[in-house]
């Protein structure tokens, strides 16, 4: 009769477990094509690392150790639920409990049982009175229906591990009253707290409360089974194939269709995301792997300055949609655009694609890819803020957002100082290296200066330098992001032609967004390098030296303040600051936020003609957070960083008390010949 039971209760758990997950995954055979399997070992190693990488991030140690501590505690348990289902069939221990392995193994157990209890407890009361901020659900999202979840599945997890205690520890007692021996169980755990307080039971009454448990125990382990494809569980089992299959190349941005070369995207009817099934499969498992822990929206300097963006939401309202429109019973419900249905113009035209939000995120959910193909399908419906209309206008004739003549590209050559020359290879000259300067830094008065100076460093150092002039355009690196593939491909085919007739053997460049589109959307390119990393590497080969800071400067404290094109997206933290540090006597500080937390400005690329609604601007925060660092000098290694930190320090009345500069103005002012 017992296993008749237990053979319901497993076949009916499995049944509809098997039910429910082939319905949650109906949209994803419906969705878009997805990434191809490739680097394998590259998979296989994220996979093994970001439980304790991602999870414990400075500022969430406690709760990330708790949920390591749960996940490994059911790692642990998976073979114990397996030997309670076999016993419930056939009434005997699986075989080799009684060998010194399976004794072993029971201890584990018992050790994975009172610390599942423990940390159940510690998270349902965490979820349910100590809510981190981060936790709350904004009243314009709707009712937060995710508390009562949250704890009822905490809360089942620890009446499993509870009643398994009970379980085995009524089975300790039922065979000390038979007289009979029983396995090893280590004191103190909650197996032997429960053995202990049975221990005075009949053998009769406690084998009846072996029986009755079990049934309850095996009832619960598959309601909770069935439980995590319906909130926010589902990361559990969803999880680990997101870190699988996530994007490698950090700072890239997806083709904009999968298995579909850039030569024939003209070809397609339609571009960008516009329905929910546009989106890819891997796409699609984001949403159901979202542990709604709310860092990405903690992180996202958008959500810090009252924009209307919060990552987790674009998340949170995927799945809902999915659910809601892939119901458990019934047919597909038809589904509505996107675009004015689940998410808004502002909220997806808001996102800087800093990668704040990707950084932070414990299981790797890709946020930048979806907001940049929701905009290419914005793109293709004519759906382009006023603002940004005229500057997309402008790259397409002029091949820069001002719309300035070609011939004004090289115009801040005039300047250089007598002794500083850099060729150009407009004319048809050859150069070793090639400068790339990109067009906020050609075009912007003040930003020509971060021009001159690269300029004097490269000639410090005796490099065989040159610039593209009239023939160079937009690296293209904000007009993808925006949405514009195909000005997008034409403005890189352009500069792809250029640069490999320049003869060029290699690229260096002080405009991060340069260095991340010619490494990262480009192809077949020379090798590219930063000021920063090209300065770093003659310092090192003595090219260069630096002469000590001048009185007047040495009272200044420096700080870097790491762009996000530099710093996340191609991980180059250490050069910078390196080479400010090889400066005799800079003294230099990090603000809290910096390296992989560094902090957007907020004017990358065409954000610098987008007018969003906000409370306060990003490069305000960022300049507070340098005062709070102690710093009177803020050192960018980007154009539009240095564009904002200029501007936020006269809007926080900072002026007299605060400059910004450019790395590469540093470098030029202290540099001399090695």
């Amino acid at each position: 009769m017992k296993a008749i039971l237990a053979l319901i209760i497993v076949a009916a758990g499995v049944a509809a477990f098997v039910y429910v997950l082939a319905k949650r995954m109906a949209p994803l055979f419906r969705a878009a094509q997805g990434p191809q399997l490739d680097r394998i070992g590259e998979r296989l190693f994220a996979l093994y690392h970001f439980p304790h990488h991602r999870m414990p991030r400075p500022g969430y140690e406690t709760i990330g150790y708790t949920h390591i501590t749960i996940i490994l505690s059911l790692v642990a348990l998976s073979i114990h639920v397996l030997m309670l289902i076999y016993s419930g069939f056939t009434g005997l221990e699986m075989p080799g409990t009684e060998w010194t392995i399976g004794v072993v193994y029971s201890v584990i157990a018992d050790i994975a049982l009172t610390v599942l209890l423990a940390a159940c407890i510690f998270a349902a009361v965490r979820r349910g009175y100590a809510r981190p901020a981060r936790y709350e659900v904004p009243e314009k999202y709707g009712k937060d229906k995710s508390r009562p979840m949250a704890i009822l599945l905490i809360s089942v997890l620890g009446a499993i591990a509870l009643l398994d205690m009970i379980f085995l520890g009524s089975a300790a007692a039922a065979a000390q009253a038979a007289g009979e021996t029983y396995r090893y169980i280590l004191p103190l755990t909650g197996t032997w707290f429960a053995a202990f307080i049975m221990s005075g039971l009949s053998a009769s009454a406690a084998g009846t409360v072996n029986t009755l448990v079990y049934f309850i125990l095996l009832i619960g382990i598959f309601v909770f089974i069935n439980l995590v494809p319906f909130d926010r569980l589902f990361h559990m089992l969803t999880g680990p194939a997101t870190v699988f299959f996530k994007k490698l190349d950090k700072g890239s941005v997806k083709p904009v269709q999968w298995g579909v070369d850039d030569e024939k995207v003209a070809d397609l009817e339609s571009f960008g995301v516009k329905t929910f099934e546009d989106f890819t499969w891997k796409h699609i498992l984001d949403f159901y792997s979202c542990a709604d822990c709310g860092r990405c929206s903690e992180h996202c300097p958008a959500n810090a300055v009252g924009r209307p963006l919060s990552p987790r939401f674009i998340s949170l309202k995927g799945r809902n949609y999915a659910f809601s429109h892939y119901p458990l019973k019934g047919p597909m419900v038809k589904g509505e655009p996107l675009i004015g249905g689940i998410y808004e113009e502002d909220e997806i035209w808001s996102c800087t694609t800093c990668g704040a939000c990707e950084e932070e995120c414990p299981v790797t959910i890709e946020y930048i890819d979806k907001i940049v193909d929701l905009r290419r399908g914005m793109v293709d419906e004519g759906m382009v803020p006023q603002s940004l209309q005229k500057p997309l206008n402008a790259l397409g004739k002029r091949g820069n957002p001002w719309g300035k003549m070609e011939k004004k590209r090289a115009e801040w050559t005039k300047d250089l100082p007598e002794d500083v020359k850099i060729k150009d290879l407009s004319g048809g000259d050859t150069a070793e290296t090639l400068y790339f300067v990109d067009s906020i830094t050609s075009y912007d008065d003040r930003m020509a200066d971060l021009a001159r100076a690269t300029t004097t460093v490269l000639s410090a150092a005796g490099t065989d330098a040159g610039i593209l002039g009239k023939n160079e355009k937009d690296s293209a690196n904000e007009v993808r992001r925006f949405g514009e593939e195909m000005l997008f491909q034409e403005l890189r085919n352009h500069n792809t032609d250029m640069i490999l007739e320049s003869g060029a053997t290699n690229i260096v460049t002080s405009d991060p967004h340069a260095l991340n589109a010619l490494k990262k959307d480009y192809k077949d390119m020379p090798p590219v390098e930063h000021i920063s990393e090209f300065t770093l590497r003659q310092l090192k080969s003595n090219a260069i030296a630096f002469k000590p800071l001048d009185d007047s400067e040495k009272d200044k404290i420096y700080t870097f303040h790491d762009p996000c094109y530099l710093g996340r997206h191609n991980e180059i933290y250490d050069a910078p600051r390196e080479v400010m540090d090889a400066i005799p006597g800079l003294k230099r500080v990090d603000m809290d936020r910096c390296r992989d937390r560094s902090f957007c400005c907020g004017g990358g690329g065409l954000m610098l003609f987008y007018e969003p609604e906000e409370e306060q601007r990003m490069g305000v925060l960022r300049v507070e957070m340098a005062k709070e660092a102690g710093a009177t000098v803020i050192v960018t290694g980007c154009p539009f960083c240095l564009v904002n930190m200029e501007d936020a320090i006269k809007v926080a009345g900072l002026e007299g008390q605060m400059e910004a500069i450019d790395l590469s103005e540093l470098i030029a002012r202290q540099v001399q010949k090695g």
